[in-house]
């Protein structure tokens, strides 16, 4: 037996323990709740880890290529994004897969002789992990963009409402104008 079929046929155990692992690096009271509401609506956040941890998985048993997993990534990651988690923290959970498959498998690995798959598997989900870090910081910076967005926006609306927004145009525009005017100077 190979080391892909053994995955395969310990798929939904190895499932299971990979999407506990994942929902305990959030606090006790909400590792519960994620683990234990099964409606959609009333917990998002724990039903599209378990979707696209169940479809990462699948993916990566079958070696799939970064297009196919970068949905189910990227899922997990926007979430893992907008939730403040540091980015060792938000792509640990490619790393708690090895755990989890080393500890599910380790007999087997020994007896069928799998120490290369294992390894060949393993840097796999190392390059996956380089991708997830990649998501990661795509997220942080749409995050950060939409924050500054927000913040222009507010600013202008203030100072629409104090009327300040004309002497502020004045002031924008004569920098503009010594701006010019130094470069003309320097060039």
């Amino acid at each position: 037996m190979n080391f892909k079929d053994l995955l395969a046929k310990r798929k939904s155990s190895i499932r299971k323990k990979w999407f506990d692992a994942v929902i305990n690096d959030y606090p006790a009271d909400s590792s519960d709740f994620l683990r234990k509401q099964k409606d959609r609506f009333l917990n998002p956040v724990g039903q599209t880890l378990l979707e696209n941890i169940n479809s990462l998985l699948d993916e990566i048993i079958l070696n799939a290529d970064s297009e196919k997993v970068y949905p189910y990534l990227n899922d997990i990651i926007k979430i893992k994004a907008v939730q403040d988690f540091s980015p060792s923290k938000a792509v640990s959970f490619i790393y708690l897969l090895k755990r989890v498959v080393r500890e599910e498998l380790e007999s087997d690995i020994e007896k069928n002789k799998l120490t290369e798959e294992l390894k060949s598997f393993e840097t796999q989900l190392d390059s996956l992990a380089l991708l997830a870090f990649d998501v990661y910081m795509k997220c942080r910076e749409r995050i950060f963009d939409l924050r500054v967005n927000e913040i222009k926006t507010l600013t202008f609306r203030l100072l629409k409402r104090a009327n300040v927004l004309h002497e502020v145009e004045e002031q924008i525009s004569e920098i503009k104008a010594e701006t010019v005017l130094t470069q003309n100077i320097k060039g």
